[in-house]
């Protein structure tokens, strides 16, 4: 008598490698939200994620590339299953308010600062597409033809130094000249004077209040960038200044110059 072989009933459910790649998938889940949560967040790189997960082609028509055998009544063929509110779209706007907030803050003491000071003349802040603007015309800072900080000038700095120690926003610091041509030893032309003027303030910054160099950029413009012609005497001594830019967080670093 010939005996049979039992026969096998195939598994019921997902296959068992099905399983083994589902927990894998949750492991390296779990392990790039420990790296993010102990990471500092970057608002460019944040956004660049989001606009990654936003072009996607796999999940246009199917929430999974394997099909639900019994799918939710409200999903059909077609409708997207990621078209909600973006998290990453929430955390930058969160993160702009707040820094706008500290900017508004920053002008409003700046302001205070100089009103009693009486400064307003002398130094002017305004806030811009660019972030908060502080301009000093040359007087407040330095001698004639040099780039050394006179002591006038630590009050000043000294309280703009304190504000930056309070936000993280970066700093570009402008050095301009009026058109009249200089040649010294230190400075053959109006180029070298005017990043050297932009540079003497970024170094008091840094060194007497600790901020991070990184945070600064400094440029000289020379004589290229004059707010008004240097047709008098007056208009040469506006052209003569040091602008300090404390830039919005929503700015990309290249926007600034």
């Amino acid at each position: 008598m010939i005996k049979r072989r039992p026969q096998t009933r195939p598994d019921k459910g997902s296959p068992k490698w099905m399983v083994t790649f589902s927990d894998l998938m949750t492991l390296i889940l779990v392990f790039f939200i420990l790296l993010f949560s102990m990471s500092v967040v970057d608002a460019n790189k944040f956004r660049a994620i989001s606009e990654s997960f936003q072009e996607r082609s796999v999940f246009d028509f199917n929430p999974s590339i394997i099909p639900f055998e019994n799918p939710a009544p409200d999903t059909e063929p077609g409708d997207d299953p990621f078209e909600q509110e973006d998290p990453f779209e929430s955390f930058l706007e969160g993160e702009a308010e707040e820094g706008e907030g500290q900017l508004d803050q920053f002008l409003e003491e700046v302001i205070e600062f100089l009103d009693s000071q009486d400064l307003l003349e002398a130094i002017t802040a305004s806030r811009d597409d660019r972030g908060v603007v502080l301009v000093l015309q040359e007087q407040v800072l330095f001698a004639s033809a040099e780039a050394d900080v006179i002591p006038d000038a630590v009050p000043f700095l000294d309280k703009v130094g304190t504000l930056l120690e309070s936000v993280p926003n970066i700093v570009k610091v402008e050095g301009h000249t009026d058109s009249r041509p200089i040649s010294t030893h230190r400075y053959p032309s109006n180029w070298e004077l005017s990043g050297a003027r932009a540079s003497s303030v970024i170094r008091y910054l840094v060194d007497q209040h600790n901020l991070d160099p990184e945070r600064f950029i400094s440029v000289g413009y020379g004589e290229t960038k004059p707010v008004v012609p240097n047709t008098s005497e007056e208009n040469l001594q506006q052209n003569r200044r040091v602008v300090i830019v404390i830039s919005d967080p929503a700015m990309e670093e290249e926007d600034l110059f």
